[in-house]
């Protein structure tokens, strides 16, 4: 295990774990799957978390057994017609939607010299960051529009640590989706995991809200593992 001292660095998941954008993802994909007669339910919601825009369109086309009924530039437009619903759900987020406890976490880790990056396969972050006041701290970002693979791949995260110039092994991933616990994982780095605890069981540290992120419970919980180890 880890320890909290060979830690450098930070890199951040977008969507529930500093603000709960999913909810617009979810509106925004809930309008399209209806266009489509795909039937909406809790379960395919949750499964969106954390999976990329076309990875997302495929899921629900799968759910709904069309997938093979539309070209490749038909969902193309899907896609971008989705995005457009979502950045018009956007236009009304301000920084009373970032998630409890998260700006002092952030100028904690600022104030100790840790480095942060974000690493969300959302290609509107930027803007999203913008809109809740927080992108002069996220100057390091991995460029969706680079990336291979999705998650659960580690080739996100991989590269949030490579913009910090640190190590996986010096970073800490945080993660509210099961997919992006597993690439935080298969990255090499400690994972943090925000949310149920039986969904996210493969995360180094569990906490049940961001309201519990903060440098002394992680620093607790690494050294209680080691003890125990």
């Amino acid at each position: 295990m880890v320890k909290f001292e060979q830690i450098k660095g930070f890199v951040f998941d977008l969507d529930g774990v500093i603000a709960d954008t999913s909810v617009y993802h979810a509106k925004a994909w809930r309008q399209l799957a209806e266009k489509l007669g795909v039937t909406w339910t809790d379960d395919l919601a949750d499964r969106l978390k954390g999976i990329s825009r076309m990875d997302s369109l495929n899921m629900i086309l799968n759910a709904g057994g069309i997938e093979s009924n539309y070209t490749e530039t038909e969902k193309e437009l899907f896609a971008t017609e989705k995005n457009a619903n979502y950045l018009k759900l956007l236009k009304n987020m301000d920084s009373t939607e970032i998630l409890p406890g998260i700006v002092d976490f952030i100028r904690d880790l600022e104030e100790h010299n840790y480095k942060l990056s974000l690493a969300s396969a959302s290609k509107n972050s930027p803007f999203v960051l913008k809109r809740l006041g927080l992108d002069m701290y996220f100057k390091n970002k991995v460029d969706p529009t680079t990336l291979k693979h999705g998650k659960p791949d580690p080739e996100i995260f991989a590269r949030g640590a490579e913009v910090l110039n640190l190590k996986p092994s010096e970073c800490i991933g945080i993660e509210d989706a099961k997919a992006g616990v597993q690439s935080i994982n298969s990255a090499g780095e400690l994972s943090i995991g925000i949310g149920n605890a039986e969904i996210l069981s493969e995360a180094d540290i569990n906490f049940a809200s961001t309201g519990e992120l903060t440098l002394e419970n992680i620093k607790k919980a690494l050294n209680s593992q080691i003890n125990v180890d």
